[in-house]
């Protein structure tokens, strides 16, 4: 290690090294950094840790406006079926509605290092909110299905750009030492955002139309944006890099094939779909190794579309395995329960809703205190007994049946999420805070691209595993509430197994330095 410099306090940061501008609001000024002195960074011990007015007013502004576009994305579930009836389609033809939602996510999502980096904070907050609101208004008010289809695409476009925006505005200006508390109400938003739209819409459906799904989101997305427009300020500086056509064309060719691959998995188990899944998967894994190769190119003249110099972190990397295989688990879950309840159990909608309600809320709620607990102990203590927990809710769900009762396939969802609220806080903070600030934007494009990936093959697997269990029971003369029980069991023995891996991958967790040189990571570019 080269030998500490000496620095002289009456120099100005600017007027010192390069390195002495790595002291901005994401350093935790007012920390005692270990590797500062090493580094050639005045602190200033007198400032408090804590946000300024105007960030806390961005923060609280861009946790509202993502709960809501979130809470949008899992209205559509209960939805579908009066939907289906008004507009005269098919249920392949309605599965459109969340497919084209999540394909629209994968494309948009692995460019919104740049987009977050070129607009900054203000731009890329108008842009998502008038996209939402665009988007929600011609749902509301779409003719055919056609026109719903297009506004669920303009809903995804602002969707996909609002965690990103979320996860870099919070790395960029929280300081080390509390992060983890305010990251953890970013779960707030994963976890009840997504537990409450089946209850609200529901509760939506049961006295008025499907529109009216879209027509209530409206006004709030409206006054987000007005809010905004009102209230946000950049909180970090833009760069002007130039935007590479070709890295964006195979970005969305690559990440939207398997997307769109995964998601047809499960169609193929119930019957033939218009292409075999194999061939957008295999295309989207040609076309992605394209896409590293020019990322990499470009990375030479920090051009890059999505900067892959995240992943030579090990916090970051290993971070996002787990969360990856938590996601799977996750969205698995929350694709089958639904179906088991009202297709296996015969529950109405609404109490389906009801049924995983209490586990979103408690992930939310615990998001929080979770948050606290990392800032204390660090990410391992925290995630490895989640993992744990998680495993042991997946087994039990091997058991159910179609005579369970209700209170039960509660009470181990309301399991599940305790393990997965454990999990989820810790793994965002300790990813990104891996990385340098400049690498903030392109880590949170990352985890927001791996997110959407493991969802479509979370859903693909626990959705063909169930199928084709359930198809070959039918076959042998069970009824179709037997046979989707035990598809169900089956599928989840895949998901606890899966979970085992994650478990070991946890035990690699470390708690991350103040700074991620003091890691040992390598230096951004």
């Amino acid at each position: 290690m080269p030998a500490p410099r000496q620095t002289d306090p009456t120099v100005t940061p600017d007027a010192q090294t390069p390195e002495a501008t790595l002291t901005t609001p994401a350093t935790a000024p007012g920390t005692a950094d270990t590797t500062a002195p090493s580094r050639g960074i005045v602190i200033d011990e007198a400032v408090p840790q804590r946000l300024t007015r105007q960030q806390f007013t961005v923060i609280a502004l861009l946790l509202g406006s993502a709960f809501v576009v979130i809470l949008n994305e899992t209205t559509m579930s209960v939805a579908l079926a009066p939907l289906m009836t008004d507009l005269g389609i098919t249920a392949s033809t309605g599965q459109w509605l969340t497919t084209a939602f999540m394909l629209t996510m994968s494309v948009i999502i692995p460019a919104t290092g740049f987009l977050l980096q070129r607009l900054g904070t203000r731009g890329a907050y108008l842009l998502a909110m008038s996209l939402f609101s665009a988007g929600t208004l011609l749902a509301a008010l779409s003719p055919g299905f056609g026109w719903l289809l297009g506004g669920r695409i303009v809903q995804a476009s602002g969707t996909a750009i609002m965690m990103p925006l979320l996860m870099t505005t919070i790395m960029t200006v929280v300081p080390p030492a509390i992060r983890g508390k305010v990251m953890g109400n970013i779960s707030i938003v994963m976890a009840a955002a997504p537990a409450l739209g089946p209850a609200i819409s529901g509760i939506i459906l049961d006295a008025l139309s499907w529109r009216w799904v879209f027509g209530i989101v409206l006004p709030i997305a409206v006054i987000a944006l007005v809010m905004g427009f009102l209230y946000v300020r950049d909180v970090a500086d833009r760069t002007h890099s130039r935007l590479d056509p070709l890295s964006l064309f195979l970005a969305a060719v690559a990440f939207g094939g398997l997307v769109y691959g995964l998601s047809s998995i499960g169609e193929a188990a119930r019957h033939a779909p218009p292409v075999a899944p194999w061939i957008p998967i295999v295309v989207g894994l040609l076309v992605l190794g394209a896409f590293v190769w020019r990322q990499l190119l470009l990375a030479r003249d920090d051009r890059a579309l999505l900067d892959l110099s995240v992943f030579r972190f090990r916090g970051f990397s290993v971070g996002l395995a787990i969360m990856a295989v938590g996601m799977l688990a996750m969205f698995g879950s929350l694709i089958l329960l639904p179906l088991f309840l009202q297709d296996a159990m015969g529950l109405e909608p609404l109490a389906t809703g009801l049924v995983v309600l209490p586990g979103g809320l408690l992930m939310g709620l615990l998001g929080p205190t979770v948050g606290r607990l990392y800032d204390r102990v660090g990410p391992r203590p925290l995630v490895t007994p989640g993992l744990v927990v998680v495993t042991i809710a997946l087994a039990l769900f091997t058991q159910v049946h179609a005579d369970s009762s209700p209170w039960y396939i509660l009470a181990l969802h309301v399991t599940l999420s305790l393990g997965l609220a454990f999990m989820f806080t810790p793994l965002f903070t300790s990813a990104l805070s891996s990385l340098t600030p400049p690498l903030y934007s392109h880590g949170s494009a990352a985890i927001g691209t791996v997110q959407q990936l493991a969802g479509a093959a979370g859903t693909a697997m626990f959705v063909a595993v169930m199928t084709t269990r359930s198809v070959a029971l039918m076959e042998d003369g069970a009824t179709a509430q037997v046979a989707l029980a035990e598809g169900v069991g089956d599928a989840f023995v895949w998901g606890a197994a899966i979970m085992l891996v994650a478990v070991g991958l946890s035990l690699l967790l470390r708690r991350v330095p103040a700074s991620p040189e003091g890691e040992g990571a390598p230096a951004a570019h």
